[in-house]
């Protein structure tokens, strides 16, 4: 038998996600979820406990009295302040170790796992190695594809996406008509999309391209879309989305393609 699995989980349809799948394969599996971020409907009938961001110290301890050896991180959390983060003597001993300050999002959560398995013991594994049938393929998932001048704004995308991800800053962009409407920071690709709805030009809606940091770190925040990714695109007006193939989770692809069809707009797997 797997071992058993802890879902460290934030917001998102992620971690939902995660659970269907450890209940498909019979793996014994403990959500620890985190307030504020985790949406209390994906627990219905799960076993699991509720903890703050900076209460390490419950956390571990709430994972290894319910035998947990694997842990995934599933789903987003939105990075406190030190001030509202309110660190235990746990979370205060890792820091004393890291600049919290200085590093971006990816380089935080590659020191997080290494504190979890080289101090704390445990196996960390990507959302991947449970999902792997939902990572985007090559090509479009549903019956539209980008013309030609939405493929310009794609490869400016990436291009954008991956200076963005060399300084650890974001995932995602929209561009339309070769200008770059608005780029992720620490708002989230929902708000970028929101915000960006009200920036468009004249014309064809821009594209939502998504794509890894370069030397990310897979096992956690890989790019994620799924039915609600295209629901805030089509109300933004946007005309599609391109995400990295083989490196982005497509959450319900029969969902997401059929919302796409329904809404006109295209979704493309792209290898930049």
């Amino acid at each position: 038998m797997a071992p058993k699995l802890g879902i460290l989980a934030g917001a998102g349809e992620l971690p939902l996600r995660v659970i269907e799948a450890c209940r498909a394969a019979e793996r014994p599996f403990f959500v620890l979820a985190f307030e504020g971020s985790a949406d209390p409907a994906i627990l219905a009938g799960a076993p699991h406990a509720w903890v703050r961001l900076g209460g390490a110290s419950e956390g571990l301890r709430v994972l290894r009295e319910n035998g947990v050896e694997e842990l995934v991180m599933a789903g987003g959390v939105r990075r406190p302040s030190l001030l509202q983060l309110r660190p235990d003597w746990r979370t205060a001993k890792f820091f004393a170790r890291v600049s919290y300050r200085a590093l971006g999002d990816d380089g935080l959560l590659k020191a997080v796992i290494r504190e979890l398995e080289d101090a704390e013991g445990f196996r960390v594994v990507g959302a991947e190695s449970l999902l792997g049938a939902d990572l985007a393929p090559e090509g479009p998932l549903g019956r539209f594809s980008p013309d030609e001048p939405a493929r310009h704004d794609i490869a400016l995308g990436f291009r954008i996406v991956r200076a963005l991800g060399a300084l650890d800053i974001g995932q995602a962009a929209v561009v339309q008509h070769g200008l770059v409407l608005g780029v992720e920071a620490i708002e989230g690709t929902d708000a970028l999309i929101k915000r960006c709805g009200a920036l468009r030009r004249e014309g064809p809606g821009g594209v939502l391209v998504k794509g890894t940091k370069p030397g990310q770190e897979r096992r956690a925040d890989l790019p994620t879309i799924g039915p609600r990714t295209l629901a805030r695109a089509q109300a933004a007006g946007l005309g599609g989305i391109a995400v990295e193939a083989g490196a982005t989770l497509v959450l319900d692809r029969g969902e997401t393609a059929a919302a796409a069809d329904r809404g006109g707009l295209f979704v493309v797997g792209v290898r930049p």
